[in-house]
């Protein structure tokens, strides 16, 4: 059985989103936390909170009534992009530069170790 979660609009790049998705791919869902919380960038609260929600979703369904929250694990994590806020800071010689704060949207997909 799978659950997913979904977090948009993280005010952050998608790259460096990705360097944290891409440490907790395939672990439990125990040992995915345990990285999480312990490593020093950002991005790591972010990914955390779906983490915790994805693992929630899939307790929470009529199925997963009688799933072993400590057998989930990470099937997969993706990080797109989404839209960019476009602002623009005084340049060289009465010029205008642009300055792109980026977003990214974060999905998780977890699923229990026999369905893998």
């Amino acid at each position: 059985m799978e659950a997913r979660a979904v977090a948009k609009y993280i005010r952050m790049s998608p790259y460096k989103v990705r360097r944290v998705a891409n440490l907790i791919r395939g672990k439990t869902v125990d040992q995915a936390i345990n990285v999480l919380h312990f490593i020093p960038q950002r991005a790591s609260t972010s990914v955390e909170k779906a983490l915790r929600s994805a693992a929630a979703n899939a307790v929470n369904r009529e199925e997963g009534s009688k799933l072993n929250p400590e057998s989930l694990t990470v099937k997969s994590v993706w990080v797109t992009e989404g839209p960019r806020m476009k602002r623009y800071s005084p340049g060289p010689m009465g010029r205008a530069s642009l300055i792109q704060k980026r977003s990214c949207h974060l999905t998780i997909v977890v699923s229990n170790t026999k369905g893998t």
